[in-house]
């Protein structure tokens, strides 16, 4: 009780420095509009009077975890009723694309009057927090008004582990609230235990980032996008790229272009606040820059050295046209960690990511291991590795191929009880 009154205190200091980085506007970032309300619990009542599951994914990367298992659960469920909650307007953008399968909400401040309002007025059945977005009053307030909270997709990396070791008495006091902790691997669960979590509530049920499936209308779409990018030149991608690592990745296509002066590297930031600040880098590095938004023409693209890809929800669409992926968020030490190679595989895209990787740690490890993955040790090694798998054939990566998948072990532990 006093560790969290601590917390709270510390919260309402912090708050309105967060409360601005979430809305103070940025290019290509869509607005809260009237919404920003439901940041502190009033939120608009459901139009499904059915009491509804609710699933929280802060924001973009979570929610396209996230679209792959509710679609899985609404073949399964077609009538149950879904509430998805995203703390950003972006990862609202992305739920958006769902339709009618779910409804949108803000998530709430982590207070516990705003939580108590979310609560009474769209009454989840239980909780399903993606990946491990631990809030102390809203996994206290959830728990006592009896609905089961259960972690999906749960990862512990080696750096959060200690991180949380430091504030033990406040993470035991967040996990006894948690019904169930549904782990990638095996050392995520480990950690967990370390931590004190018991045993009964930790199951490993793989990282659902596995059960990528691509569509036929995203092959068509890259085939189409190849086509007018040209289908015979060398093209590589450099995916989810951070602040920091766009001037290594064009320095690195700078050298490309001595050796394969028709390659094409197609530049995609991560954050589309970025768009119009990566361009200007781009002119000024002195490439020949198209933006995907400006829709060039064939003879334009043919004489492109950089096509920013400066859309959303289109990522797929971008890697299948390439022949290599760079995985951005991966060469910038500690501060990132690494984004989603899945992606890049699941395409057959021959993918290379810098050494700082440990939000996917098991995945990256397991597929370098098979030698499906490239890990370079520094930003001069990119170029060699780009150029390396140039030359390489694209193959399918087996670790890919699992049944039961991630996703289906997922959802017979979540409605294992389910009628």
């Amino acid at each position: 009780m006093i560790t969290r009154i601590a917390y709270t205190f510390i919260l309402i200091l912090l708050a309105p420095f967060f409360l601005y980085g979430l809305y103070k506007p940025r290019a290509n970032k869509p607005s809260f509009g009237s919404r920003w309300k439901e940041h502190f619990g009033i939120t608009p009542k459901l139009n499904n009077s059915k009491p509804p599951i609710w699933i929280h994914a802060v924001s973009v990367g979570e929610s396209i975890a996230a679209t792959l298992l509710i679609k899985s659960i609404k073949q399964q469920f077609p009538d149950l009723p879904i509430v998805v909650t995203t703390t950003t307007s972006t990862g609202a953008e992305q739920i958006a694309k769902l339709g009618d399968l779910v409804e949108h909400r803000y998530m709430p401040l982590d207070f516990g009057f705003a939580i108590k309002r979310f609560i009474a007025t769209v009454r989840p059945t239980q909780l399903l927090i993606i990946e491990t977005e631990l809030w102390p009053n809203t996994l206290h307030c959830v728990n006592k008004a009896s609905v089961p909270i259960k972690i999906i997709n749960a990862r512990l990396s080696e750096k959060s582990c200690r991180n949380y070791a430091k504030v033990l008495p406040l993470f035991r006091h967040i996990s006894s609230n948690i019904t169930q902790i549904l782990c990638q691997s095996e050392k995520d669960a480990g950690r967990f235990a370390q931590l004190g979590v018991p045993e009964d509530k930790l199951f490993v049920t793989g990282s659902i980032k596995f059960d990528i499936s691509i569509s036929d209308m995203d092959k068509d779409n890259a085939k189409e996008l190849r086509e007018k990018l040209g289908s015979q030149r060398p093209i590589w991608i450099a995916a989810s790229t951070h602040k920091g690592e766009d001037e290594i990745v064009l320095s690195a296509h700078k050298t490309l272009l001595k050796s394969q002066p028709n390659a094409l590297l197609i530049l995609v930031p991560r954050h589309p606040e970025r768009f119009e600040q990566v361009y200007t880098l781009c002119q000024s590095e002195g490439f020949l820059t198209k933006r995907r938004t400006n829709n060039p023409c064939c003879s334009e693209l043919y004489e492109s050295q950089v096509y920013l890809g400066d859309t959303m929800g289109e990522m797929l669409t971008l890697i299948g046209a390439a022949d290599v992926c760079f995985m951005g968020g991966s060469l910038l030490g500690d501060k990132v960690g690494g984004h989603n190679v899945l992606e890049p595989l699941a395409l057959n895209v021959p993918t290379i990511t810098g050494n700082s990787y440990y939000n996917f740690q098991e995945i990256v490890d397991d597929l370098h291991e098979q030698k499906a993955i490239t890990v370079i040790h520094s930003p001069s090694d990119l170029c060699n590795a780009v150029a390396t798998l140039l030359k390489t054939k694209k193959t399918e990566v087996p670790l890919l191929a699992r049944s039961p998948g991630p996703i289906a072990k997922t959802i017979n532990q979540v409605f294992k009880n389910y009628d």
